[in-house]
């Protein structure tokens, strides 16, 4: 999502003469796209923004703009503890970065909009797939123009304990149906071949405002249903989904949808029902776990991948053991796993019973260590398959490729293999987070 996000605003800037270039000593701008999900993230904006004003006091002219989670958390705050900061874009603000970099200018001060507004409409806003002119950089700096991602809505309603974003992102808003379409039907008609939509939460779109032109509701799984049925599209993926909104509808989607990769992402947070009702989470285990049993019933190949907080406020060792004991039984193919941290202005950040650091590293390193043990088990299967495999870029001596699975495959060719081509492969090894693979005959298997 904040990838996206950055792509807009490179864009929009694009629009008003900026070019974007990869060296901060040849900027008139930096903008820092921030994210406030974890207390390490936001550190790390603060120590880079320490750095950008050693900067500044030697180029005054620069300008520093904070967008995002952070700045949409921070507001005022930030410019009195960075004060050379000139716009801090919120949020709902990254569309009117040019706009408010000009209102900064004449005020000969720092402009700080981070409004929410429950009524937002996400804008329209259309890639701009053509050529750059000569005189110019590309509008992004994207690694590959053949996979892109779409925001479909913004925002969350439901307030888990230990979230930010319906604090930094606000309400739900969905965008109108039309809009994504035109925007997807743009990217492919320009080469694009591989669309993931994005969400706070893609399972509830179009749940809070009428998102087609006539003002009749649309579903997810309608709504895929349409984005798939566009022309030349060949890979069709969507991030991230709340448990609780999982409809078997959409389950479905998997099986009958050709386009849609046999990959999905579906956090669960903590193995224990006790821990999950303090998050707020609002589904059991045993709800998880048959919601994986049904969509490994319609999608036998799905691999599934899940999000993980361990130590989180009163959770005690029989809550963790029964988070390994999730792990055991579901067999992730990969997980996201984090310590929690307190996050400002959330419910969590009042509870009692708070885990000790050296206690939450080592329920960490314990889950951790066991879900690479099972995701090489897993990965291991897949040697001496053939895999359809897209080819991002030359890595060295060989081919750095995704599998409609999501897992990235490294891949040796003896023929020149284009970025966006799309070819057959046989896995040959496996590894705790990657597989390697031959494309063409005679493949050696390890």
């Amino acid at each position: 999502m904040n990838d996206r996000d950055s792509e807009i605003m490179a864009q929009s800037l694009g629009e008003h003469d900026y070019a974007e270039t990869l060296q901060v000593d040849d900027a008139d701008l930096v903008i820092l796209n921030t994210c406030s999900i974890r207390a390490k993230a936001e550190q790390k904006v603060m120590s880079l923004l320490g750095y950008l004003r050693k900067i500044k006091q030697k180029k005054p002219e620069l300008k520093i703009c904070v967008a995002g989670c952070v700045a949409q958390q921070e507001g005022k705050r930030l410019v009195e503890k960075m004060p050379h900061v000139d716009v801090v874009a919120g949020t709902q603000h990254i569309y009117h970065i040019p706009q408010l970099l000009a209102e900064a200018q004449r005020q000969n001060g720092p402009r700080v909009a981070v409004e929410l507004s429950d009524s937002y409409a996400i804008p329209r806003f259309i890639p701009d797939t053509g050529p750059s002119s000569p005189a110019s950089a590309p509008a992004t700096l994207q690694e590959t123009e053949f996979s892109r991602f779409v925001t479909i809505m913004q925002g969350c309603n439901n307030y888990c304990t230990y979230c930010v974003v319906p604090y930094t992102r606000g309400r739900e808003v969905s965008r109108n149906i039309k809009d994504i379409e035109d925007e997807v039907d743009v990217l492919v008609k320009s080469g694009v071949r591989e669309i993931t939509l994005l969400g706070q939460n893609v399972n509830s779109y179009g749940s809070t405002n009428a998102v087609t032109d006539d003002g009749s509701p649309c579903s997810f799984p309608q709504l895929l249903e349409r984005i798939a049925g566009i022309d030349n599209l060949q890979r069709l993926r969507f991030t991230t989904s709340n448990p609780k909104d999982l409809s078997e509808e959409l389950m479905r989607c998997f099986r009958d949808l050709p386009s849609l990769c046999p990959q999905f992402h579906l956090p669960v947070q903590s193995g224990s029902n006790a821990v999950l009702k303090k998050m707020n989470r609002k589904y059991s285990i045993e709800k998880y776990k048959y919601l994986v049993d049904v969509l490994r019933n319609y999608c036998p190949e799905i691999v599934l991948t899940t999000d993980v907080i361990v130590g989180f406020p009163g959770e005690t060792e029989e809550d963790f053991a029964q988070t390994m004991a999730l792990l055991e039984s579901v067999r992730f193919d990969g997980s996201f796993s984090f310590k929690y941290s307190d996050r400002p202005g959330t419910a969590s950040l009042a509870l009692p019973d708070k885990v000790p650091e050296e206690q939450k590293a080592s329920r960490l390193s314990r889950f951790q260590r066991r879900q690479d043990e099972i995701s090489l088990e897993r990965n291991t299967m897949y040697i001496g398959e053939m895999h359809e495999v897209m080819v991002e870029k030359r890595d060295t001596e060989k081919y750095r490729c995704r599998a409609r699975t999501n897992h990235v495959v490294h891949v040796r060719s003896e023929e020149y293999l284009e970025p966006g081509q799309i070819v057959d492969v046989t896995i040959t090894h496996a590894g705790q987070h990657s597989l390697q693979a031959q494309y063409g005959s005679n493949p050696i298997i390890s």
